[in-house]
């Protein structure tokens, strides 16, 4: 009988949204089936039936998180052990262990961190669905926490103290905006989220891009209060470096980051949109 190795047999059959979304899994872990069905399908039955496609044949692994109160959340993917092989030979990465890939999906799924992470991950499929939606538009970059704490990541020779939850270039039209994000929860204190602004000033001063700062909260209550402290911090430091601009989902009527959702500081009239920061 003649074998086939996994990763050959699969390539015949896998489209350039396949491996888009297989290098996303490697790169930021995990997505939801919303998240990838409105950064890459926007229809629901194609893209469930597409992941489970990818399910049964290796390349991706899934599990679905416990609801408190009842219920279940959506299947929540990451790679799979053909897919991790399949990322290691397209990167000339040696292949991970089956366990290695086996340990990294039960990290994923159990760590206390996974929240954040999708929320992170929710703001750029976001800016990347808008992109499908919107002829001109596109999300051109995204880095994730990990790939920003390379050192060299920013600028050659670069030892940053930043440590953005992600980066991002998106484009729309002619214009195009870099930004790093800091997506809150809510469990750090504005105190933190202040300091985190030195650094970056820190972080330009060592050379590293001036791009803006994007902070998205969890509440108008705390937007309004790291402005108020920003504020207070401008008057008692005086100028700084680096851009800052805040946000918080859905609360303006839009979920889309993309959207006129953002608040510059200092406060400049209205809000604006990502491309115009």
């Amino acid at each position: 009988m003649i074998r086939t190795d996994a990763v050959l047999a699969v390539l015949s059959r896998l489209t350039d949204r396949d491996r888009l979304l297989l290098d996303w899994l490697a790169d930021h872990q995990v997505l939801t089936t919303p998240q990838i069905d409105h950064a890459l399908f926007g229809s629901p039955r194609v893209t469930q039936r597409r992941l489970l496609t990818l399910h049964h044949a290796g390349l991706i692994d899934r599990f679905r998180p416990l609801r408190p109160g009842g219920g279940s959340y959506p299947w929540h993917h990451v790679l799979g052990r053909v897919g991790a092989d399949l990322i290691a030979a397209t990167r000339d990465q040696p292949p991970p262990r089956p366990a290695d890939t086996l340990r990294r999906a039960r990290r994923i799924a159990t760590s206390r961190t996974l929240d954040h992470l999708l929320g992170v991950n929710q703001f750029f499929t976001a800016l990347a669905g808008h992109g499908r939606t919107h002829p001109g538009a596109a999300l051109v970059r995204w880095w994730s926490a990990a790939r920003c704490a390379t050192p060299g990541a920013f600028a050659p020779g670069l030892i940053s103290p930043v440590r953005p939850d992600g980066h991002g270039i998106y484009r729309d039209g002619d214009h195009q905006t870099a930004f790093y994000l800091e997506h809150d929860t809510g469990t750090e204190t504005i105190t933190t989220l202040i300091a985190k602004i030195a650094t970056y000033d820190i972080h330009i001063a060592r050379g590293g891009p001036a791009w803006p700062v994007l902070f998205w909260l969890p509440s108008a209550a705390r937007e309004q209060h790291l402005h108020e402290q920003l504020d207070k911090t401008l008057r008692y430091q005086g100028r700084r470096s680096s851009i800052i601009a805040t946000g918080v989902p859905a609360h303006h009527g839009a979920d889309d980051p993309s959207d006129a959702v953002w608040a510059p500081h200092p406060a400049r009239s209205g809000r604006r949109r990502l491309i115009d920061i």
